[in-house]
């Protein structure tokens, strides 16, 4: 279950002995509060890539007059 107001983003990590870690989820409520949690789960870990969530399946795509409209402000 996900905590509420939270997030879940996939990291892909190296750990301090060298192994490498794929698809690792954490929760938070933004990108710098999920590093801070696989920090400190994982000391002294080199992180390779952070995933940020894709947007839910059911919104729609912005329209191309949308997108016009936020850049012309």
């Amino acid at each position: 279950m996900q905590p509420s107001g939270t997030t879940k983003y996939a990291f892909r990590i190296r750990t301090r002995s060298g192994m490498l870690v794929e698809r690792l989820a954490i929760h938070g409520r933004d990108e710098a509060e999920a590093t801070r949690k696989l920090e400190r789960m994982y000391p002294h870990c080199r992180v390779l890539e952070c995933v940020p969530p894709a947007p839910p399946a059911g919104a729609p795509a912005p329209s191309f007059e949308d997108v016009v409209a936020l850049l012309a402000k």
